[in-house]
């Protein structure tokens, strides 16, 4: 966020009437800390290029650095990162992840056999966020952690210990970063014929786990998938002369809901048609909406044709939960409802998203059902729309996707608007100068 949108309590949108223009994104939250991850373990040097920099990334640059792993900036988005060759120079640290998920789950298998004693903590809701089916794994592998409050969540102690699984399991249906972080930790504790992971029940979030695999592929390891799950061979990561960090294609959601919403066409580069990331098929669905996409290798479009209208979608998200979170207020413009499933992991993420959007689409008059694992949105009835002051609940995804409720014809305001900087810091000025209200929302 800039420094005037970080100050700031709150901003109100003016109703949107239009978007048009190319917004260049940030890198990938998701990709930006796998990235830092591999490079720390690899053995030699790699220089990253188009690296986030955001509340996520500055912690789990934190902890690295912490750990003994230097990281050198050439600029605000490429460093170069002198890896370990998986072997953690400190024997001893405190951390404090903030609420970086991606970074806790992933920091939590490294330290388990890093050889040393450590601290790993984060903030109120971060010790609200399950981690147990991580610890039993890890626990089922050899590791010694101890969790200090609460059985299953942070804060974790870790203490000395070696791996001497050849097989491990873990529940597919709950959090896909737990099975990203085993992944990326296997090669460096696997015995020689390579570590097995079996996966219990459904994967939710496949593509998070692709981008993962494909990750350590350019890295140098080659993950088999299974029957059961994934083979990892023992080995150690390559570093790489330079690899480049994907734009987000979570954050190109907002963007191309806005193309979609007033007609745009509204231009997201950084990210394109041959993206790693599964977040970009968001753009197929809003094809399927009434919008007109358009892609190429490095950017997407999206425009309307206004007299045809926005319709409505029953979706499947468990591929997509973090983009799905878009079309939420997208229902307030559709002329049929939004209906979205397989969303259950949306309750453990930085606050109750589901629980969260079902109280704030109600605000504008929304009607609005819900359940463990779904939720649905139908646009209010003639007259009922209403301005709303809507809260975020220190989660940058609600911030972010309810600024699109603007584009129904009231005015949004939006309390703690900063929370979005967990990855995004630049949210509120690109959204203000798409749409020609950069002055209304204070931040030109």
């Amino acid at each position: 966020m800039t420094d005037n949108a970080a100050r700031v309590q709150s901003i109100t949108i003016n109703p949107v009437q239009k978007a048009a223009g190319t917004v260049l994104l940030p890198g990938s939250k998701s990709i930006s800390n796998r990235a830092l991850f591999l490079a720390a373990m690899a053995a030699g040097a790699t220089r990253l290029k188009g690296l986030l920099r955001a509340d996520d990334t500055a912690r789990m640059l934190d902890a690295l650095d912490k750990l003994g792993i230097q990281t050198a900036f050439e600029s605000d988005t490429v460093a170069t990162v002198t890896g370990c060759a998986g072997r953690v120079p400190a024997k001893s640290a405190d951390l404090f992840i903030g609420n970086a998920g991606t970074a806790a789950r992933t920091l939590t298998a490294l330290l388990a056999f890093a050889g040393g004693e450590y601290r790993l903590d984060g903030v109120a809701r971060m010790r609200e966020r399950p981690i147990g089916d991580l610890l039993t794994a890890l626990r089922s592998m050899g590791a010694d952690i101890t969790c200090e409050i609460k059985e299953g969540f942070l804060p974790l102690r870790f203490h000395p210990a070696q791996c001497h699984a050849r097989r491990v399991g873990i529940r597919g249906n709950v959090s896909s970063q737990y099975l990203t972080a085993l992944l990326m930790l296997s090669p460096t504790v696997a015995p020689d014929e390579g570590l097995f992971i079996d996966i219990e029940g459904e994967l939710i979030s496949r593509p998070y786990v692709e981008m993962t695999v494909r990750m350590m592929q350019a890295f140098g390891i080659t993950v088999n998938e299974t029957e059961t799950g994934f083979w990892v061979p023992q080995g150690v990561y390559r570093a790489l002369e330079n690899y480049r960090v994907e734009a987000d294609a979570s954050g190109a959601s907002y963007f191309l809901a806005l193309g979609a919403l007033t007609g745009g066409p509204v231009t997201v580069k950084g990210v394109g048609e041959n993206s790693i990331q599964g977040d970009v098929a968001f753009a197929d669905a809003l094809q399927k909406m009434g919008a007109a996409v358009v892609k190429d290798k490095d950017g997407i479009t999206v425009s309307r044709d206004l007299q045809k209208p926005l319709t409505g979608i029953d979706l499947d998200c468990t591929a997509i939960p973090d983009a799905a979170m878009t079309f939420v207020p997208m229902a307030l413009c559709t002329n049929s409802p939004v209906r979205l499933t397989g969303i259950g992991s949306w309750r453990v993420k930085e606050t109750d998203r589901l629980a969260a959007m079902a109280c704030e689409m109600r605000k504008f008059g929304a009607q609005v059902a819900e359940g463990c694992d779904w939720i649905e949105v139908r646009a209010p009835g003639p007259g009922e729309l209403k301005a709303a002051r809507v809260d975020t609940y220190d989660d940058h995804r609600m911030a972010m996707s309810l600024a699109l409720a603007a584009c129904a014809g009231v005015p949004v305001t939006i309390n703690d608007p900063g929370c979005s900087a967990k990855t995004f810091p630049t949210f509120f000025d690109k959204f203000a100068r798409l749409v020609g209200q950069a002055e209304n929302v204070g931040l030109s």
